[in-house]
This record gives structure tokens, C-alpha cells and sequence, in this order.
């Protein structure tokens, strides 16, 4: 018990799962949440089960994200399937507003809901292989140029460095990326509101508990790798098929993306083309984009049966 104690107390709030055996990418279990008179908006409720923002609202439509009516049962979405990467170091998935870390020699996958660069040519997070170049405690911020001519156009004069302290934006721990000379970081927040969201000037942002933690585990050199997948899919080795299906990121105020065009890996499109699974149930998830993994076997296995 001891030992099992230890081993959890370094990942703080975020969601940590055992990794699953090989040839399986499903961790994880839902929660569910009764909202109470003057529960909070669906922000609090995120950050109180260490989720994003737009991850509880898309699990749960319909349900309003400032008032939601005392009562309400509300689905956590702390299941998912694991991206199509190896797991090592940090993995960014752009569509899903998550990060995964894999410690090295825990056996164990850390979820963090994140905030990425908002719409824009210059704010979009891009994707990347690269590593962790650089950690640093009480950053300052230098405002690029770009920045500063987007801040002036609101009336806001930034100064040519903001100094660490609660008006700097990055929060109070910053890990720096080497590729593209090193201008994006992973870094905390002074902010309650946007994690989860398209809300950064192109850096990933994390509550400041999650990058406290996220900070004293990883080192220079660890591997990153930031994808933009909104459909992750998997055969399980219980042979059965599952799906999650995101909304993909929009690249103009124009765009919804509920309704824009979803890609597909090779893999994944030969997935559900399998004649095991559900074409029905599977057009259902591309439609609807909850952001959860769906079971899509056409013939799904009775709980508790065995495959024989």
C-alpha cells in the first residue's frame, strides 16, 4: 500500500493510468458528477476533475456551460485512447487538447488538458518532433513582436520584458522546446480560465499545478512529440474495436467544427473498414465528436464473457 502510495503522490491532479498491455491503447474510466445549487460553471467543474473546458462541454451537449442546472449529471471524460505514437516523453495531441507524459521506467501515462495557440497565422501551436531543451522556474516573457502589435491593437502596451510575478502570463514554471529556435514553451498560466481552449499565442498551457508537477519529472533531452490526430482508433485485444472522434481544429472564424471534414491515418481508415465493426455506430461518433472513446464492434462481448 506503501508502495502504491509513492508511486502516485508525483503526478498531483493529473489523471495517471497504468499503461494498458501491449497491442491495447484503452485507459482510463468516465466519471460522472452531479451538479449542486451554485455549483460553479463547467470550468470549475473541469478543473476540479483535472479535465479541459471544451472536453466536459462536448461530452456533454446540450447542457449549459455557465448555468448548469443543479441536478444535471455530468459525464467526466478521464477515458481515452492512448495516441498512435511511442510511448515515451511528452505526446501533444492538438485536436484533443491534451498532453500525455510517459515517465521513464513507471510503466504509468500522466493526462493533462491543455491550452494551445488560438486561430491565427502567427498563434497556431504547429506540430513537431523535437525535445525538451531548456527548464526554467519564475520565467520572465518576452512578448515577440507580433505579440506586442496584437496587444497594442487592444490598447495594451507591453513592456519589452514582463518580469516574473502574477501578471506573467506563462505562470510560474516554463519548459522550453528546441524546435523552431526554441520560441515555444510548455508552460503554467495566471489566468482561471483557458485551459482546455484556443486561447495561447501558439505555447502549450497547463493550470499551474499540472506544469508544477509536469516540471520536477521531465529533464533536458526528453523526447516531445506534438500531433494534430481528431480520430484515434484501435482494435483492443479482446478483439474489440473502439473509436474516438474529436473535433478537428478550425482554421478560420468561418469554419465549424462540428460540421469541417475529419482525417484519417491509413491505419485508422483500415480499422473501420473492418467488416467487425458497426458502420452505423461509427457514423454516429463522426457526427456527434464527444471527444470519448466509443465501443464499435458490430457483435460487442457480453461483460464478464470470455473469447474463446
Amino acid at each position: 500500500m506503501l508502495l502504491l502510495a509513492s508511486l502516485w503522490s508525483g503526478f498531483s491532479d493529473a489523471q495517471t493510468w497504468p499503461l494498458p498491455a501491449p497491442g491495447s491503447r484503452l485507459v482510463g474510466a468516465n466519471q460522472f458528477h452531479v451538479v449542486q445549487d451554485d455549483g460553479g460553471s463547467l470550468e470549475n467543474i473541469a478543473s476540479q476533475y483535472g479535465v479541459g473546458f471544451l472536453a466536459l462541454r462536448q461530452a456533454n451537449p446540450g447542457v449549459d456551460p455557465w448555468l448548469p442546472l443543479a441536478g444535471t449529471v455530468l459525464t467526466i471524460p478521464h477515458q481515452v485512447l492512448l495516441p498512435e505514437t511511442p510511448r515515451e516523453g511528452i505526446v501533444v495531441n492538438l485536436a484533443e487538447l491534451r498532453l500525455y507524459y510517459y515517465p521513464p521506467g513507471s510503466n504509468q501515462v500522466a493526462v493533462y488538458p491543455i491550452g494551445i495557440g488560438q486561430l491565427g497565422g502567427d498563434t497556431f501551436t504547429p506540430t513537431m518532433v523535437t525535445r525538451v531543451s531548456e527548464k526554467r522556474a519564475n520565467p520572465t516573457w518576452t512578448p515577440t513582436k507580433n505579440i506586442r502589435a496584437r496587444y497594442l491593437a487592444q490598447g495594451i502596451e507591453l513592456p519589452a520584458v514582463v518580469p516574473a510575478g502574477p501578471d506573467n502570463p506563462m505562470g510560474h514554471h516554463a519548459i522550453r522546446l528546441a524546435a523552431y529556435g526554441g520560441v515555444y514553451l510548455i508552460h503554467g498560466t495566471n489566468a482561471d480560465f483557458g485551459i482546455g481552449m484556443r486561447v495561447s499565442s501558439g505555447c502549450i498551457r497547463l493550470r499551474d499545478g499540472d506544469i508544477e508537477t509536469l516540471f520536477r519529472q521531465v529533464t533536458p533531452g526528453t523526447p516531445v512529440r506534438i500531433i494534430n490526430e481528431p480520430v484515434k482508433t484501435s482494435q483492443e485485444p479482446d478483439g474489440q474495436y473502439w473509436v474516438e472522434v474529436h473535433q478537428p481544429l478550425s482554421q478560420s472564424l468561418e469554419d465549424d467544427p462540428q460540421t469541417l471534414p475529419l482525417t484519417l491515418s491509413g491505419r485508422s481508415q483500415s480499422l473501420l473498414d473492418s467488416p467487425a465493426v458497426n458502420a452505423g455506430v461509427t457514423e454516429q461518433s463522426m457526427n456527434l465528436r464527444a471527444g470519448m472513446p466509443v465501443n464499435i464492434t458490430h457483435q460487442q462481448r457480453e461483460p464478464g464473457a470470455q473469447m474463446l
